[in-house]
C-alpha cells in the first residue's frame, strides 16, 4: 500500500505512522514490536528542542503547541543520534474551557493537561503506540497529573504541489484512545479554518498575534515568509500585512466538521467524574488507528 492510499476500513487493521509529514500504515497483526528494545523517558527541558524538531519535522501539523510534559520513544538498537523515534506531549490547550469542561474538579494546567502531539516514525512496528501512551500515562501521574483530554481530527488535509493536490493526513477517528478505554466525549462545535498551501493551519490564535503586534509573531511571520509571503516591514501594520500574506501564499478558508474529543483519568483513583457525557465510540468510515 502506497503512502496516499486509505487503509481498509478495519479500523483495528493498520496503525499510522509518520516521516516528513507524510503518513504510512502498519498492519497490526505484522507483529515485530519488542518492548525490550523501546524506552519511554520524559525530555527534560534542554532537550525539548529535540522533540519539537522531531515533532516539526514528521507530524502532518508542522507546528508545536505549548507544552508542559514532552515524552520520547527511544530505540535503544538505534545509534544515540537517531534513537528517538517517537514523542508524546501533554500540554496547554487554545482554551482552559477544553479541560474544565471535562474535568471540573481538577485544577486546569497542573491537574489536566490536553495531548496535543503524538507522532512515531514509519520504522517502528505497530502496537507501539497504546505502549507508549501507556508509560507517559504514568509517568505523568507521577507528576500529578490526573486528567487528560485527547482529540482526533477526522477530515483528510492535503498540501498543494505543482502536481495537484496530495494527500497529506487522511484524518482519523481516535482509535488508539479507544483502545486505551478513554470516555469519548462527542464531537467539538464546527468551525472555519485557515488552510495554508503545505496542508497546515494558522490558528486564529497565531493570526490574532500579528494582527495586534504580540510576543510570537515573528514565528508566524517567518511561516508565511517561507511560503512565499513578502517579509514584514517593522513600521508596517500587522493586519495589513497579514491579510496581503493570505493572499500571497494562497491560504484557504474551510468549514471543518468539529474533531472527536476523548478524556482519561489517569493516576491513583480518587472518585473524581467526568464533568461532560460520555458517548459510544465512533466506529463508521474509520481511517486510522493513531
Amino acid at each position: 500500500m502506497s503512502a496516499y492510499e486509505q487503509p481498509p476500513l478495519d479500523p483495528g487493521a493498520v496503525c499510522q505512522r509518520w516521516r516528513n509529514r507524510r503518513h504510512s500504515w502498519r498492519p497490526t497483526g505484522e507483529g515485530g514490536f519488542d518492548p525490550a528494545r523501546y524506552r519511554v523517558r520524559e525530555m527534560p527541558n534542554n532537550l525539548v528542542h529535540t522533540a519539537r524538531a522531531f515533532v516539526r519535522a514528521h507530524h502532518y501539523s508542522g507546528s508545536w503547541p505549548a507544552v508542559r510534559f514532552v515524552y520520547g520513544l527511544f530505540d535503544t538498537a538505534a545509534p544515540p543520534a537517531s534513537s528517538l523515534v517517537g514523542v508524546l506531549a501533554l500540554g496547554i490547550p487554545t482554551q482552559v474551557a477544553v479541560l474544565t469542561s471535562v474535568f471540573g474538579q481538577l485544577t486546569p494546567y497542573e491537574e489536566s493537561l490536553e495531548l496535543n502531539r503524538l507522532v512515531l516514525l514509519d520504522e517502528v512496528p505497530a502496537n507501539a503506540e497504546t505502549w507508549l501512551q501507556a508509560r507517559a500515562f504514568r509517568l505523568a501521574a507521577a507528576r500529578g497529573i490526573r486528567g487528560i483530554v485527547a482529540h482526533s481530527d477526522p477530515e483528510p488535509r492535503a498540501r498543494l504541489t505543482a502536481h495537484g493536490p496530495e494527500l497529506v493526513f487522511p484524518g482519523h477517528y481516535g482509535t488508539i484512545y479507544q483502545a486505551k478505554g478513554m470516555e469519548y466525549l462527542g464531537k467539538t462545535r464546527p468551525r472555519r479554518l485557515t488552510l495554508l498551501p503545505d496542508g497546515s493551519v494558522l490558528h486564529d490564535r497565531a493570526m490574532s498575534k500579528v494582527r495586534n503586534g504580540e510576543r510570537g509573531r515573528a514565528g508566524v511571520e517567518r511561516r508565511l515568509v517561507a511560503l512565499g509571503a513578502r517579509p514584514r516591514d517593522e513600521t508596517e501594520a500587522g493586519r495589513a500585512w497579514l491579510e496581503e500574506a493570505l493572499q500571497a501564499v494562497g491560504a484557504r478558508d474551510v468549514a471543518h466538521g468539529g474533531n472527536h474529543r476523548y478524556a482519561a483519568g489517569i493516576g491513583p483513583r480518587t472518585g473524581r467524574r467526568l464533568t461532560a457525557t460520555s458517548y459510544p465510540y465512533p466506529k463508521a468510515d474509520q481511517r486510522g488507528a493513531a
